[in-house]
């Protein structure tokens, strides 16, 4: 897996290419995905795969929550999580 400032480089730059079609304007990694509606219910699934894909692992339908996937930094600190268990 990458470390964690690689991580979430990769994880803001995807998040701004498919979802904000490359404007990023003021996404930080602690912006709200979803409940600033940057990302619905199919934008979890292509992170799903994403993180999948990048990390390694399988990501469980227990762990779609928003403590894991509601922001960037969210992300970064569950994929570590997993990484590390």
């Amino acid at each position: 897996m990458a470390d964690t400032a690689e991580l979430e480089t990769k994880l803001l730059t995807f998040v701004t290419d498919t979802f904000l079609f490359g404007q990023r304007g003021e996404l930080a990694a602690e912006t709200l995905l979803l409940e600033k509606g940057i990302v619905d219910s199919t934008g979890v699934l292509e992170l799903v795969v994403f993180i999948e894909e990048t990390c390694g692992f399988k990501v469980a339908d227990a762990e779609l929550v928003p403590e894991n996937f509601g922001s960037v930094a969210r992300l970064v600190k569950y994929a570590g999580t997993r990484a590390a268990g």
